[in-house]
């Protein structure tokens, strides 16, 4: 997860860069994706620590949330204009939030994915027999397991 924290840094660096750019540097708001990458590529840089490593994915993941519901509005207005054939006058604000929510998206999923095998394989290292996702007995059963 700390290499693909990097990776997602970079990529959101370059989406707002590149937004910057793009706007003729009228609009610093545009620089917002690569703040946003910078936050989670130091907290990648931070997870290569073992002792950091669950701390800091924790917190790049609320980043990254909180990141989609700030850029969600656009990837909703490119949608549109993608549905109503009228994608260049979507502009260039909304094409960023876009490219940016999605990076984000895909980023959260992984996330969430690399915790749950993560915590199952934490429990098969502890031999826990608690009921886990994959669990299939009744709900009765899983009461008296502990």
């Amino acid at each position: 997860m700390a290499k693909l924290s990097l990776t997602v840094g970079v990529i959101l660096v370059v989406i707002g860069v590149g937004g910057y750019v793009a706007s003729s540097y009228a609009s610093p708001t545009a620089l917002i994706p690569a703040a946003i990458g910078v936050l989670i590529g130091l907290l990648g840089l931070m997870a290569r620590n073992d002792q950091w490593r669950r701390h800091a994915m924790h917190a790049a993941m609320g980043i990254a949330l909180v990141g989609i519901f700030g850029t969600f509005a656009g990837l909703v207005t490119v949608l549109a204009a993608i549905a109503g054939n009228t994608l260049g006058a979507a502009g260039l604000a909304p094409m960023s939030k876009a490219l940016t929510a999605t990076v984000l998206i895909g980023y959260l999923a992984m996330g969430v994915r690399s915790f749950v095998h993560a915590r199952g394989a934490e429990r098969r290292i502890r031999g826990d027999r608690r009921a886990g996702p994959n669990d299939r007995r009744s709900g009765e059963d899983r009461r008296f397991m502990n």
